[in-house]
């Protein structure tokens, strides 16, 4: 990504048209040039290592893919990407889970904690001005 700074990139709307059609290869690169290390960082911030951000931002790539047709733009700014960091968070979310499966430790006390932090910690990192969709 060039200077560009999460609170400096506007989503195009022409773009988030473009991603409706699965077959627009050039639109989900751009996406993906734009987008994909703004959500790595999101997901490295909240604790994850490189491969588990890596997953993070290709799990949450496919949901988008599968899901933004549903998506209604609110009309508001920044909705999108708020509805973009939430499928993140989500995602995170699995990583921590699978994390804990990984190391035996998935009960269900010690995990809702560590969402309720994780869910502070993504918040924290994604609350941003919204000037721009």
């Amino acid at each position: 990504m060039q200077a560009e700074n999460e609170t400096s990139l506007a989503t195009r709307p022409s773009l988030l048209a473009r991603l409706k059609d699965w077959s627009q290869q050039t639109a989900w690169r751009e996406f993906d040039h734009d987008y994909g290390p703004l959500l790595r960082n999101v997901a490295r911030k909240a604790g994850l290592a490189d491969a588990e951000a890596d997953e993070v931002l290709q799990e949450t790539l496919i949901a988008v893919a599968k899901k933004l047709r549903e998506f209604k733009h609110a009309g508001n700014r920044g909705s999108f990407r708020a509805w973009l960091y939430q499928q993140a968070r989500w995602r995170i979310a699995d990583q921590f889970r699978a994390r804990a499966r990984a190391h035996g430790t998935l009960r269900r006390s010690p995990i809702h904690c560590e969402q309720e932090d994780l869910s502070d910690r993504v918040s924290s990192e994604t609350s941003e001005p919204t000037s721009q969709i």
